[in-house]
């Protein structure tokens, strides 16, 4: 009985032939643009938690690199901002931001990233309607954790208006333009010839 191929990410149309050290850079990519990402902070003032760019590249890294690589590179992420890299929400760093308010939110990026991972590397990435609700369950994930753990700091009655509502609509647009870019990438590819 023939084998069926799995399913390709961008990443691996990219790097059709990914050794371990291709993995291991697309890894650390991944850390360094998350990194990038958490630079973009808007402060808002009844809530410590800030509206970033990093749940944009999380759910991102896992649709382009699949879920292994995602998950690694989040990992890897958290350890670098662990260790004293300023590469938290506009340049924190530390194990007590692991521990504190936000803590939730940046450690349910790995199973965040490697759940979109998943489910791109079963080609559900390639409609828009599947896009964006792959996207919007990674923000469920990410929102699932963060809010458990900012419960420890907030009261429940001010829980959702601090940790969950004034990200909607960001998160509700992001998953819209990467249910636009997606499909039509994918779409490209398979004109130009590549493998979906």
């Amino acid at each position: 009985m023939a084998s069926v191929a799995r399913p390709l990410t961008l990443a691996d149309l990219a790097v059709p032939r990914s050794n371990a050290l291709t993995d291991a850079l697309l890894v650390i990519a991944a850390s360094l643009v998350t990194a990038a990402a958490a630079q973009v902070e808007i402060r808002l003032p009844w809530t410590p938690v800030p509206i970033t760019g990093q749940t944009f590249a999380v759910l991102l890294s896992g649709t382009v690199l699949g879920a292994r690589r995602a998950f690694l590179g989040q990992c890897l992420y958290l350890l670098e901002g662990a260790l004293g890299l300023p590469f938290f929400a506009g340049g924190a760093a530390g194990v007590a931001k692991l521990l504190g308010p936000t803590g939730g939110y940046l450690i349910a990026f790995p199973f965040a990233a490697a759940m979109t991972g998943a489910f791109a590397e079963h080609a559900l990435d390639r409609t828009p309607v599947r896009m964006f609700l792959i996207m919007i369950a990674g923000s469920v994930v990410i929102f699932g954790l963060g809010l458990g753990q900012l419960s420890r700091f907030l009261p429940g009655s001010s829980l959702l208006a601090s940790g969950l509502l004034p990200f909607v609509p960001g998160d509700l647009i992001k998953a819209a333009l990467a249910a636009a870019v997606f499909p039509a990438t994918w779409k490209l590819v398979n004109r130009l010839g590549g493998r979906a």
